[in-house]
């Protein structure tokens, strides 16, 4: 009979047998025990890198609103050429400009001495017209205040005041810092925490245009000094410290609340997963500081005094923190977008067919292309040899782009984005696969993969 192995003289060959296989389940239960006592060792390694990147990624987050603020700050209010540039749009605001004229209507009324109003008629005259005069009380009075009111919107409406306006805010940068240890003047001064300009200048103006316009009672106006206000808080002083504290860390806090964010990212061990989770968290702490912005609104309107033009403050403050909310759009932007860059470039189902579908349009456009008769010729090969480079060059030129832009607003961060997938459709376009060149060349459908 054959033997088959399973018996033999002595018994050797089934003991052989026995023995290779508890050969081969010792080296099994070594390997496992190799990889538990590994996963063991890796284990707190991977927890304190996971903690450490968790606390860089919250402290980033944590201080991109105060960065924020901190560019602001340098920007806005500590250069005057860009101050300058925001509020001078307000000198044609509708509601600054009633509320100028209005204060400047109230400072002329009353200095305006109507019984004056008769110095023009003849002696016997006056008797008559002082018994009218008195009949006619608050309706002349009213009738005065509207002629004077008229004239003054004629002068606030004017470029007159656009340019007292402007130039006026201009000294605010120098003159804050004098009024606020009494040394100061001039048309910017400030006055119970406030920082008002003074509009003497435009009271003159309306002065000489009623005496031009026939109303010679108008002569016997002293000067006058009223103001409106620009910004008030109860303690300005403080304010002043704060300002100059975020206008010198306007620049560095901003580098070091994203260094802190990439240094996270490249900590954790699963880096395009923590890199979603920590630009959405950027981002939501930006929509945090757009949501105090609007709060604060309200607690400061309402913290204003009754003689402050409510319209007014609203103009004043939507002015002066819009391109603080413009910052805050566009870093949500950035948030979004390089959130959904990490996802797609991930491994998970719905990003691999994004991709995927991605690539099949490309190729279906491609392979139109090529029954047309389009070459690419040394091209094709190039940028399939470094098409990772030529990747990777692309995503600095955006970013660079983004970051040299004279302040991005969220429509140019979108735009650079459009503009990075179509030039990276375009690469994918030209670079096509080989098989499909050579099936191109040949006039031959590309060969089909077998199962």
């Amino acid at each position: 009979m054959p033997n088959d192995g399973s018996a033999g003289p002595g018994g050797e060959p089934a003991a052989s047998s026995a023995d290779d296989g508890r050969s081969e389940l010792e080296r099994l239960r070594d390997r496992v025990a190799t990889l538990e006592a590994d996963k063991t060792a890796r284990a707190p390694h991977h927890r304190w890198r996971s903690f450490f990147s968790a606390l860089l990624i919250i402290i980033g987050c944590v201080l991109a609103p105060l960065a924020a603020v901190a560019a602001w700050t340098a920007d806005e209010i500590g250069d005057t050429d860009r101050y300058v540039d925001t509020v001078a749009p307000l000198a044609s605001d509708p509601d600054i400009q009633a509320a100028a004229a209005n204060r400047v209507t109230d400072a002329v009324m009353e200095h305006i001495d109507l019984p004056t109003l008769l110095e023009g008629v003849a002696p016997a005259d006056r008797p008559l017209a002082e018994k009218a005069l008195g009949k006619l009380g608050g309706a002349l009075e009213n009738a005065v205040r509207s002629f004077v009111h008229d004239k003054t919107e004629e002068i606030v409406s004017s470029e007159t005041f656009e340019n007292f306006w402007t130039e006026a805010n201009r000294r605010i940068h120098s003159a804050v810092d004098k009024a606020l240890t009494g040394s100061g003047g001039g048309a910017v001064k400030i006055n119970n925490d406030s920082v008002t300009i003074d509009l003497g200048p435009v009271v003159d103006q309306v002065k000489q245009r009623l005496i031009d316009d026939g109303m010679s009672a108008a002569s016997k106006i002293p000067e006058v000094h009223t103001d409106i206000t620009v910004l008030r808080t109860d303690d300005i002083g403080k304010v002043k410290t704060y300002f100059k504290i975020l206008q010198l860390a306007g620049f560095w806090l901003p580098v070091l609340s994203v260094l802190l964010i990439a240094a996270g990212v490249l900590v954790s061990t699963h880096r395009r997963r923590v890199l979603v989770v920590a630009a959405l968290a950027f981002a939501f702490a930006m929509l945090l500081l757009g949501g105090a912005l609007t709060v604060f609104r309200e607690a400061y309107l309402n913290a204003l005094p009754d003689t402050v033009s409510q319209p007014a403050a609203e103009s004043v403050y939507d002015t002066l923190t819009r391109y603080m909310r413009t910052t805050v759009r566009m870093a949500v932007t950035v948030g979004v977008v390089v959130a959904l860059a990490a996802w797609l470039s991930g491994r998970g189902r719905r990003a691999t067919f994004v991709r995927q579908a991605w690539h099949s349009g490309i190729g279906s456009v491609r392979a139109t292309a090529d029954r047309a008769g389009m070459r690419t010729g040394p091209v094709g090969p190039f940028i399939r040899r470094h098409r990772k480079w030529i990747t990777w060059v692309l995503v600095v030129l955006a970013v660079l782009t983004a970051i040299l832009w004279s302040y991005p607003t969220a429509p140019v961060i979108i735009g650079i984005a459009l503009v990075w997938l179509l030039v990276m459709a375009l690469v994918e376009f030209l670079a096509g696969h080989p098989e499909e060149e050579d099936a191109g060349a040949t006039g031959a459908p590309p060969a089909q993969p077998t199962a």
